[in-house]
């Protein structure tokens, strides 16, 4: 009887706890036998560059998945280096201890290929999906084969074994279908060959599967044959680490595509080979249209993360500021510190550098868009240009100095979407502010009167159409010196002409009029006052203080509404004939003034596109004009 060894107490409460909660997904069992299969071979390689005697034929190696749904059994076969006793006890008896770790230490610097492993737990995982776990292994220059056999914690066996070539078959006993959980899908071809496409496509060595197919029988068109072909799963060169040079459009493209990035064609690509401090290489696409739920709180930004060609996270969020969330594609480095699942990576400072960078390599490849090809960066900024002044509002403004440059507002002048500094540029001397208005499209803008004064002087003005506009613009204070002001701000830094100063006894005519319509409209309006931007309109709201009336409406659609308002004022333009009919109720008749007051301020509200607090009562007074 073959005596059962146990495994450290230490070693099997690990076993253990790795089983039921160190890996999120149990189909990583494959993911880590393979490295490990991957890892033997390299093993070899290391051996050829010090040894004259051995020759790498790479033709010659490879690894084998063979799945037996018969049998419930699922192998891992590999043509590396295999284990003796010795190491079979120390590397397989001993839970957290790594062969491939000890390895790559040793041979750290040799020829640019690297050993995958690191920790002892990888080989574990098979326990998560397996009853029992069977270890056939010859070692290379040994006659010697032997079987290591387990159950899990309770311990393992090793005896000898009549195995005849160099290498490790690993043989899982597949476990039962449970009630909630469904062992089958590991002994299905196709879910078997989209788990290795999923994790270990890039694994630098041939990973083999016999797979079934069916073709027209030879003497008949109708009729169908099942075949079975041995077919190499796995892509193995990925193109990240092929030279820019090799590669077209098309290369990108189609690898956009078979990654599932997305179903339109990226706008750019961005393939950066970095090798210094530390090494990463990384394709990142730069989408035409925005996913479906690109808005939305079910999107999940993020990078697939690679380490040495084998996927660790589907999405790593760490790698991308929001601001840049839109961007798809890969990292892929030999330095990152991973856990002990390799999964779910630890806050090390080469994750932040190689995130750091990125963001860098994004924003320049923007700015280059947006000075080589207006016309595509135009496109990217219907899509994305949201997300871009979210960005400058966001965290207090912390990345606002990243972003002023690629934003872009509709220009009054140009009749499309331009840069702060191509406004900027075009900015006569006498002008002091960057103009803007809001609203909630250009026509409706364009008929503003608070853009009266400001256009008739010639100057140009920004369009802001969505809300975050402005609370961006605000965050962003200024640029290039020139501070922001709305059109319809208190102060427009804008001389009134001579022709339109009145004197001193008519202006205190108006105040009178002003005064009397202010007290009409008490808790309503802060001021009512002559407007020096008004021309043909008769009226107009403006506001004083940093809450704007268009910022107001936003905070007020919001679920946490703390009902802030803007202090408004009511703009009365003096040389309209609205004017007269107010001087004419103020001397002649208090309750036609009050009447003509709660129309004009319900007009005003109309313009903003502010609700009527009261529609019977405003259509009521329009039926008492008319009779």
């Amino acid at each position: 009887m073959v005596e059962k060894v146990q495994f450290q107490a230490e070693s099997k409460r690990l076993l253990e706890m790795m089983v039921n909660s160190i890996y999120s997904q149990k189909e990583v069992f494959l993911r880590e036998l393979i490295s490990n299969a991957s890892d033997a071979i390299d093993k070899i390689y290391y051996k050829t560059l010090s040894d004259e005697n051995l020759v790498f034929a790479k033709d010659n190696y490879y690894i084998k998945v063979v799945p037996n749904k018969e049998n419930r059994t699922l192998k891992i076969v590999d043509t590396g280096i295999g284990m003796t006793k010795e190491e079979l006890e120390n590397n397989l008896g001993v839970i957290a201890k790594s062969g491939s770790l000890a390895f790559k230490t040793e041979n750290e610097s040799k020829d640019g290929h690297d050993i995958i492993g690191q920790f002892g737990v990888g080989f574990y995982a098979a326990f998560m999906v397996a009853d029992l776990v069977t270890v056939e292994t010859r070692a290379l220059g040994s006659d010697e084969a032997y079987k290591w056999e387990s159950e899990g914690a309770d311990g393992y066996t090793i005896v000898p074994s009549s195995k005849e070539s160099v290498g490790t078959e690993i043989t899982l006993k597949i476990k039962e279908n449970e009630e909630e959980e469904s062992y089958d899908e590991f002994l299905e071809e196709y879910q078997l060959k989209s788990i290795i496409k999923k994790y270990s496509d890039f694994i630098r060595y041939p990973i083999k599967m016999d797979i079934t197919s069916s073709r027209p029988k030879a003497d008949s068109e109708n009729e169908f044959e099942e075949f079975t072909e041995e077919q190499i799963i796995n892509s193995m060169v990925p193109i990240w680490r092929k030279n820019k040079s090799e590669l077209t459009d098309e290369d990108y493209h189609h690898f956009y595509a078979e990654k599932r990035y997305g179903f339109d064609k990226p706008l750019k690509h961005i393939h950066v080979s970095v090798d210094g401090t530390i090494r990463y290489n990384a394709i990142l696409f730069i989408p035409e249209n925005k996913p479906f739920d690109y808005y939305s709180q079910e999107f999940e930004k993020g990078l697939e993360l690679y380490s040495n060609g084998v996927l660790i996270m589907e999405k790593c969020g760490d790698l991308l500021p929001d601001h840049f969330s839109f961007v798809k594609g890969m990292v892929d480095s030999e330095d990152l510190s991973l856990n002990i699942s390799r999964e779910i990576l630890q806050q090390d400072r080469q994750l932040k550098l190689i995130a750091k960078n990125i963001s860098k390599k994004i924003k320049s490849e923007l700015k280059s868009l947006l000075k080589n090809d207006r016309e595509k960066y135009d496109s990217f900024y219907q899509a994305f240009g949201r997300q871009l002044k979210f960005g400058v509002y966001n965290e207090f403004g912390a990345h606002k100095d990243t972003l002023k440059d690629l934003v872009m507002f509709y220009s009054s002048k140009e009749k499309k979407l331009v840069t702060l500094d191509e406004y900027i540029s075009r900015m006569p001397e006498d002008q002091k502010y960057i103009y803007y208005a809001t609203g909630d499209s250009i026509d409706r803008i364009d008929k503003l009167p608070q853009t009266e004064l400001v256009a008739d002087k010639g100057y140009e003005i920004l369009y802001f159409t969505e809300d975050i506009d402005e609370f961006a613009i605000k965050m962003l204070m200024n640029y290039e010196d020139k501070e922001f002001k709305s059109v319809s701000s208190g102060d427009l830094g804008i001389e009134a002409d001579e022709k339109d100063n009145a004197d001193d006894e008519s202006t205190e005519e108006e105040k009178e009029i002003f005064s009397a319509m202010k007290e009409i409209l008490s808790g309503k309006v802060k001021d009512v006052r002559a407007s020096k931007r008004l021309k043909s309109h008769p009226v107009c709201l403006t506001a004083d203080g940093e809450v704007t009336i268009e910022m107001e409406k936003v905070l007020s659609m919001m679920p946490d509404n703390q009902n802030v308002k803007a202090d408004k004022v009511l703009e009365i333009n003096m040389n309209h004939d609205v004017f007269q009919s107010l001087q004419s109720a103020y001397h002649g008749d208090k309750e036609k003034l009050s009447l003509f007051t709660n129309l004009l301020y319900n007009q005003a509200l109309l313009i903003e596109g502010l609700t009527i607090e009261d529609p019977v009562e405003f259509t009521n007074d329009i039926c008492k004009v008319m009779i």
